[in-house]
């Protein structure tokens, strides 16, 4: 497979295009995360979700520490080319590092955040730390 692909994503200032991870069975959105040309074409390659850590500054195997890896069934596009969507098999049932099934676990009502979603495993027993 040659990279030539990787030239229609427009890519934002810094070299990231978004990454919505999506759950094949369900359809749940799990997760937005960043992922730079090489994490991209890393994800292609070996069908598992690479993204890039804006905060670390490296490339991240999604579940490298926590055993939550995303197997990727699809890789998609939008009609815009600046979004793509990961359709991905979550192993664990968890892909939020809060230990929770999804990232998007707050829903606004009355004007606050409340946490509607559940920890299914606390970071504890995830990475070992609080």
């Amino acid at each position: 497979m040659t990279d030539e692909w990787l030239n229609s994503v427009k890519w934002n200032s810094e070299g990231l295009v978004p990454a919505i991870a999506q759950e094949a069975n369900t359809g749940k959105v799990l997760t937005l995360a960043w992922m730079n040309r090489e994490a991209l074409a890393a994800t292609a390659r070996e069908k598992r979700a690479v993204y890039w850590s804006r905060s670390r500054k490296q490339l991240w195997r999604k579940g490298e520490q926590s055993g939550h890896v995303q197997t990727v069934r699809d890789i998609r596009l939008d009609c815009d080319s600046d979004a793509v969507l990961l359709i991905v098999e979550q192993q664990g049932g968890i892909a939020c590092h809060t230990g929770r099934e999804r990232c998007f676990y707050q829903q606004l009502q009355d004007d606050r955040w409340v946490t509607v979603e559940p920890v299914i495993k606390s970071e504890q027993e995830i990475y070992g730390r609080k």
